[in-house]
């Protein structure tokens, strides 16, 4: 990863621009590999700077966790580190649904796994849900709410979420 980029802040545009690339390339990786399941990852960072020092740590720990569970060739991986946050593309002959159970308990285990967003992708570029292989979505760093619901009504401020997520890339750092 590179560790020359500067922590910016970013835009509203530039954060939208950025999944609109992510999108495309998800697609072209699907399409030049049919018989494969894409895994996506990216990294839990709340407001407007995406790339800083605890989002090298999540993204370093989070690829470890890729790696060690489905084993890429170094062909298999593709790592971009951009100023709108850490992305990485793994290639997997692995089927969607146990990538997705191997994805699900990477996120649930690991010590920094609630900051990993990882989405397993189905032929058609669409991410496999939860739901899908019978979890619950994912909780609120904070709470016992659906995080989606706190992420919509803004229901922590930023102070708090950064607040434990420092805490805990602290204590992992001690590790």
């Amino acid at each position: 990863m590179n560790e020359t980029i500067a922590p910016q802040p970013i835009t509203l545009d530039q954060l939208l621009a950025s999944r609109d690339e992510r999108h495309a390339i998800q697609l072209e990786i699907i399409q030049s590999h049919p018989h494969h399941t894409l895994i996506c990852l990216t990294v839990v960072m709340p407001g407007s700077i995406k790339r800083n020092k605890q989002s090298l740590t999540v993204a370093t720990s989070a690829v470890e966790a890729l790696k060690e569970a489905f084993h890429p060739n170094p062909d298999q991986l593709i790592e971009r580190d951009l100023p709108t946050g850490y992305e990485a593309f793994l290639i997997t002959e692995v089927g969607c649904l146990e990538a997705k159970r191997k994805t699900c308990e990477i996120e649930d285990t690991h010590p920094l796994g609630r900051l990993f967003d990882i989405d397993v992708l189905d032929a058609e570029g669409i991410p496999i849900s939860r739901q899908s292989i019978n979890h619950n979505p994912r909780k609120c760093l904070l709470c016992d709410n659906e995080a989606r619901f706190c992420m919509r009504n803004h229901t922590h401020t930023q102070d708090e979420l950064w607040q434990y997520i420092n805490q805990i890339i602290d204590q992992y750092d001690v590790h």
